[in-house]
């Protein structure tokens, strides 16, 4: 159901820190031009947790309309609330999304009865539901154990966005679930691996700048080039790096405002990137292959 690769879009905001819906226009058409499956709307790196539900709702109908079908459509509806979760999912449903993404909740850090209730009422709405599991942003790491009764007890989870860095963890559920569920990197630095372990694609925050990259490391993988694969991964993979030097999606941001698609403002809490890290990200976007960018 969800295969290939998913761009995390990032939201162009204004100087004055309002939607800029003639950069996402532009971002979403060098998206689509460069190969992707699918966009994720509303997810980390489109500061959707600073965005009030008229903006969403907002963002959600040009980004629909404009997208057309041409791709699928995933959108972020995950909160710490169960409630506030359901009511998002209700609005994103209201655009015939091709499934959601739900976050583990973070902070409350729910024990494995109240993870299952949480998934199971979102489930009773009906959408295609892909888990996304983030430790490193939620506090909460699910258990193999965990993760086959939330399997068992919710069967509208699909698919997993893994974004854990514990390999081993990692490779244990992927040699139990990947295959009868799509299993999608969550980590752009380690999507060879991810790829060795049977993953179905990726969902990515870099591919808002370096899409062309991705999609072909995915395509040359599919058809068994697996040299060429990381071949074209070497040469994307310094400017991966940057775009994690601050919190995404600050560097994405700036990198895609070099780019000429939208401006480098983010929404508090974040904040302006240092100006040393703007010249190394100049300094690699400069010696990156102009073929694996947007």
């Amino acid at each position: 159901m969800f295969t290939g690769v998913y761009t995390a879009l990032a939201t162009p905001f204004t100087a004055g820190g309002k939607t800029d819906f003639q950069a996402l226009e532009t971002l979403i058409e060098k998206q689509i031009a460069s190969g992707i499956d699918g966009l994720v709307l509303l997810g980390t790196t489109a500061e959707a947790a600073t965005m009030d539900e008229a903006e969403k709702d907002e963002l959600l109908c040009a980004a629909v309309k404009q997208i057309d079908r041409r791709v699928k459509i995933i959108i972020g509806t995950g909160t710490n609330c169960t409630r506030t979760m359901l009511q998002n999912t209700e609005a994103a449903l209201k655009h015939h999304p091709d499934g959601v993404l739900i976050v583990t909740p973070y902070y409350n850090k729910p024990n494995p009865s109240g993870l299952i209730e949480h998934f199971r009422r979102a489930g009773e709405l009906g959408a295609p539901i892909v888990l996304y599991h983030i430790p490193g942003r939620t506090g909460l790491k699910l258990s193999a154990d965990v993760l086959r009764q939330l399997l068992q007890s919710v069967p509208e989870i699909k698919a997993v966005k893994e974004a854990d860095y514990d390999m081993a963890r990692v490779t244990d559920t992927a040699v139990e679930f990947a295959g009868p569920l799509d299993y999608l990197c969550g980590n752009d630095d380690l999507f060879p691996q991810y790829l060795a372990i049977n993953s179905s694609g990726i969902i990515s925050a870099a591919a808002n700048v370096l899409a062309p990259a991705f999609v072909k490391i995915y395509k040359a993988w599919q058809k068994g080039e697996t040299e060429k694969a990381f071949s074209i991964f070497r040469k994307a993979y310094p400017l991966i790096k940057v775009c994690y030097w601050e919190t995404n999606p600050t560097c994405v941001k700036y990198l895609l405002s070099r780019l000429g698609v939208g401006g480098a403002t983010v929404r508090l809490p974040l904040g302006e990137i240092s100006d040393v890290h703007k010249e190394k990200l100049d300094a690699v976007l400069k010696q990156t292959d102009k073929s694996l960018l947007i």
